[in-house]
Order: C-alpha cells, then sequence, then structure tokens
C-alpha cells in the first residue's frame, strides 16, 4: 500500500538525518541533508510543447528544480501503447505517475487498480478512483469568461471564430464561458466554432481559421496551436488559451486565460511524501481563487473600458461574489 511504501521513504529520510547530525558536528558548514525526492514519471500523448502538457511539465519541473522529485517523461504515446508505459512506470517504482486518461479512461484505472502502492494524477473526464486514481483537469473557464469580455468588447465585425480540438468536456466549459463572457458585454456577437478532432494539428487549424476570416470573423478563439498563426498572417487579433504566446505573437494576442498547474502538482507530491495521497479530484485547484488559473490582456490593444470591466469582474471572482457558468454540453455555431 501506499502507506508501507510512504514508511520505507520515511525511515531512510530518518536514516540521512541521522547522517547528517553526525556530519554538522563533525563538520558544520556541511549543513543537514534533505529528504529522498520521490519518483515521478509523465505520460503525454502529444508532444510536451503542446499548451495543455506544457502546464503540467512546467510545474512538475520546478518540483524537480526544487529537489522535491525526480522527473521523467514520456511524450507522443499512442491510446493504444498508453496502458503499457504506465506499467512499466509502476514497475520501476515510480511513487507518482502523472497523465491523461480522457481516451484510455478504462484502460487506466485497471492499471492503476494493479499498483496500489502508485500514486496516480490523471486528467480525466470522470471521478476519482480507490485505491490511487486521482484526477485533474485545467478549470479556467473563469479566466475564459473575462477573455470573452475582452473580446466581445473589441470586435467590429461581431463575428468571432473559435477553434478547438475535441468537444469534449474539458474544452466545451472552456468555449461557452469564453462566449458567455462575450455576449456579457456585446449581444449582438455571432460565433462561428469548429473542432478539428486532433489535440496537435497546426496545420488543420489554421486552415479552419482561414475559413472563419473568409466568414466575417476579425476575432479568432485560439483553443489549439495553429490559429494564431492564422490571425497573424491576416492581421486580426486572437485569443489565447492556456499559455501565454503573446511574445510569439506581437500584435496579435488580445487577451488569455492562462492555466498554472503548480498548485495541483504541489498538492499531489505534498500528499505523496506525508503519506496522505488518497483518490481525490484535484481540479479545484486550477480555479483562480487557488492561483490555477490567471487572465491577461493587451492593454495596448484593447478598449480601456473594457479592460477596467474585466478586471473588476475578475475581482468579483476572486471575492466569490460572482460564479461563470459551468456547460459542459458541444457548443454550436450561432451564425
Amino acid at each position: 500500500m501506499l502507506v508501507s511504501k510512504q514508511f520505507s521513504r520515511v525511515r531512510r529520510t530518518l536514516l540521512s538525518a541521522a547522517l547528517a547530525v553526525t556530519a554538522t558536528v563533525a563538520l558544520p558548514s556541511a549543513g543537514v541533508l534533505a529528504a529522498d525526492p520521490i519518483k515521478v514519471a509523465a505520460i503525454y500523448t502529444v508532444p510536451v510543447e503542446q499548451q495543455w502538457v506544457s502546464r503540467i511539465d512546467k510545474a512538475l519541473k520546478a518540483a524537480q528544480e526544487r529537489g522535491e522529485i525526480t522527473y521523467t517523461f514520456s511524450e507522443n504515446v499512442a491510446n493504444t501503447d498508453y496502458e503499457r508505459v504506465m506499467r512499466e512506470y509502476a514497475e520501476q517504482g515510480m511513487d507518482l505517475v502523472v497523465g491523461e486518461a480522457f481516451a484510455v479512461e478504462r484502460a487506466a484505472r485497471k492499471v492503476a487498480a494493479e499498483y496500489p502502492d502508485t500514486a496516480f494524477l490523471m486528467g480525466s473526464s470522470f471521478g476519482p478512483a480507490k485505491p490511487n486514481f486521482a484526477v485533474f483537469d485545467n478549470w479556467i473557464h473563469e479566466p475564459s469568461y473575462l477573455s470573452g469580455m475582452i473580446a466581445g468588447a473589441s470586435t467590429k465585425s461581431n463575428v468571432i471564430g473559435m477553434v478547438g480540438g475535441y468537444a469534449i468536456p474539458e474544452v466545451n466549459r472552456l468555449m461557452h464561458a469564453f462566449m458567455d463572457g462575450a455576449t456579457a458585454v456585446n449581444p449582438d456577437v455571432k460565433f462561428l466554432v469548429t473542432f478539428i478532432n486532433s489535440w496537435y494539428d497546426p496545420p488543420k487549424a489554421k486552415e479552419a481559421a482561414f475559413a472563419m476570416i473568409d466568414k466575417g470573423a476579425d476575432i479568432l478563439y485560439a483553443e489549439r496551436f495553429g490559429v494564431s498563426d492564422a490571425a497573424k498572417e491576416k492581421e486580426i487579433l486572437a485569443i489565447g488559451n492556456v499559455i501565454d504566446t503573446s511574445a510569439d505573437y506581437p500584435g496579435t494576442i488580445l487577451s488569455s486565460a492562462l492555466w498554472h498547474m503548480e498548485p495541483t502538482i504541489d498538492r499531489a507530491v505534498t500528499a505523496v511524501v506525508d503519506g496522505s495521497f488518497e483518490p481525490a479530484d484535484y481540479g479545484p485547484f486550477s480555479f483562480m481563487s487557488y492561483g490555477g488559473g490567471s487572465f491577461i490582456v493587451d492593454e495596448s490593444l484593447a478598449d480601456p473600458a473594457a479592460v477596467a470591466a474585466a478586471k473588476e469582474k475578475e475581482q468579483e471572482i476572486l471575492d466569490g461574489l460572482f460564479r461563470v457558468n459551468v456547460n459542459d454540453s458541444e457548443p454550436k455555431s450561432t451564425m
């Protein structure tokens, strides 16, 4: 069980501490040895540069730099190969395995149950499962709503194009929140919605965006890579998602809803270290109140009144005075 593995780690740590005390007597400047870092592996079905995955990778690298974990990962793992890679990492004695179970829910849960001594933290559309399967997601619907407010106030044609990967709840709720924010400030805005049925196909996303521009869209919601490239080429504005790409597209990214995986990863690592890890839903740690999401806007591109309104709504969210609606249904074009 996880507790037995934790007992072994505590015993090693106590031994290290005892040795550190002896060393300190002889060499006062040596300091006290730190606890052993836990072993963490991540499994990604797309390149590590992809938006969603890059946030997980960033948080895990930060924990490694602090000496809390050792970190290894596999990228571009096919769904048909996912179960095997999970088993290999568990067999290697990983303390925590992080990944994404969206397309392999049953297989991932089956593997986790076979390795009760390993903690699993998986992106999932469903709930946690005993004894060791915790779930998370990038719940950034709140900053998505705020970026929608900026877009709704900025469009001149009243047509916004939206390109997504797959029409799954995790994507749908962000798009709906964005649309709600836009219509809250501009009831006349219409939306063009397309899903490319891929998590990483920039050329396909770019072509979908071009088609929307041809239909009158003057702002694009870039849920996938490739959309901002189309916006840049056609000299219109784009809304970023998950990561800040404004440095790559100067003068193009109007606003972005950002995801920060650190609050989720840090809590999971702490739970594994102290032996308290249990199957739980870590999704809320992506909320703005936990620092898991944030909203940015390029004030040189946005109307000052729109920025002020969005920031006022942001404070209401942080104060618990405004809740962004969660709608997991597939968004549709409104024109």
